[in-house]
């Protein structure tokens, strides 16, 4: 396996990094919102206090009521946010400041609705005592200001905002990887193609060579050298679809998987026993690109043959499923993948193999979803037993 697609592999550290500088930030943004927070309650409880010690100063003068109001309104100036009721000592409410009464209340209903209010204080801050003398004494509820509760659901929106631009920058490397990928396996198939060119000529021009002298040279041996040529077409035909949108056109599933799967039958280990079932209706057809799909076919039995070591039982079972898609299994009796490496398997330059380069379940992968609109994952494995790989394909 090509060591420069371990870069593909080491993205879950990218994820780590990312996930703990939001944790960073975002446990950060917590202490420091949360000490501020506190900063503002103690100021707020303090403007409370004041008005509150403004009662117990200004009740005590018997001429004060003009001063009252004076000293009330001057000690709120600083802050008029902070809702505040005051209710005396025979329990009458005799002030409240920065109340947002509702549109349209007429004044009967109001004390109902301060009342309402005092249950919902209460719940958030004692009421501050106010003494006013000879066993008297009254309470001023309040809430936070309209600032501090703002403020206190800053953090999560700072939060919610760094997550967002998270998973946006992880859908854009996600992307960028993506893009990169098809750029190697675009310009490596290509390149391929290109250098199978001259000495798939030179092969047939051997070909025709022996051809023209039979008594030389036996017709079967030319015969199979030949199908080997067209098969190198083939193969060629295959690296340069790629990059390109493929022409689908509706093809007959069974015969397809029958020929190809007689093919290659013929050129993997004699150890192997491979039984084709078909049960799906005569003439069943989907839209297939024929060249690519036959070469899906290919990477997984060829995998499915290195897992058994060339020796085992390939199955290949094609069935239509209650939703009327097409399903084609391909079952062998190798080693089995464990559930790790189940959710792998299909990651490029992921292999178990000494050999190769890792990408051929991911461009069977692709070939599937990406160009038949179909799916290929793993159905069942089992370590030791075998594994199953299932292709669904829309009719």
């Amino acid at each position: 396996m090509l060591k420069s697609f371990d870069i593909y592999n080491q993205n879950n550290v990218l994820k780590i990094i990312v996930v703990m500088n939001l944790l960073l930030v975002g446990t950060g943004s917590l202490l420091y919102t949360d000490n501020l927070i506190n900063k503002l309650e103690t100021r707020e409880e303090q403007y409370v206090q004041l008005y509150a010690k403004s009662i117990v100063y200004l009740t005590s003068n018997p001429a004060g009521t003009g001063d009252l109001t004076f000293v009330t309104n001057e000690i709120l100036e600083a802050n008029k946010t902070i809702p505040a009721i005051y209710v005396n000592n025979n329990n009458e409410l005799a002030d409240n400041k920065n109340i947002d009464f509702p549109e349209g209340m007429t004044d009967a209903d109001k004390p109902q609705f301060l009342r309402q209010k005092i249950t919902e204080m209460k719940q958030r801050h004692p009421p501050v005592v106010v003494e006013l003398g000879n066993g008297e004494r009254g309470l001023v509820y309040y809430s936070n200001s309209t600032l501090l509760r703002q403020l206190t659901y800053f953090p999560y929106a700072l939060l919610s905002i760094l997550g967002a631009l998270a998973f946006l920058a992880y859908l854009s490397f996600s992307a960028s990887r993506r893009a990169e990928q098809n750029r190697v396996w675009v310009g490596l198939a290509k390149e391929t193609a290109h250098q199978l060119g001259t000495p798939m000529s030179s092969l047939m021009a051997w070909v025709e060579y022996m051809r023209s002298d039979p008594n030389q040279y036996d017709a079967s041996i030319t015969d199979e050298i030949e199908k080997d040529v067209i098969r190198l077409e083939t193969i060629t035909a295959r690296f340069s679809s790629i990059g390109s949108v493929p022409t689908l056109k509706d093809e007959d599933v069974g015969e397809v998987i029958q020929q190809f799967v007689g093919y290659l039958s013929r050129r993997i280990s004699t150890k192997v026993t491979t039984t084709v079932t078909n049960e799906l209706p005569a003439g069943q057809t989907a839209k297939l690109n024929r060249l690519l799909f036959e070469w899906v076919i290919e990477n997984i039995c060829k995998n499915a043959v290195d897992a058994m070591k060339g020796t085992g039982q390939l199955r290949l079972l094609m069935h239509v499923l209650p939703n009327r898609s097409i399903a084609i299994d391909i079952t062998d009796t190798g080693k089995g993948m464990s559930r790790k490496n189940m959710q792998k398997v299909f990651n490029p330059g992921f292999s178990t193999k000494k050999r190769g380069w890792g990408l051929g379940l991911t461009l069977a992968k692709r070939i599937v979803e990406e160009y038949h609109a179909g799916k290929l994952f793993v159905k069942s494995s089992e370590v030791g037993k075998g594994t199953t790989f299932r292709i669904v394909l829309s009719q």
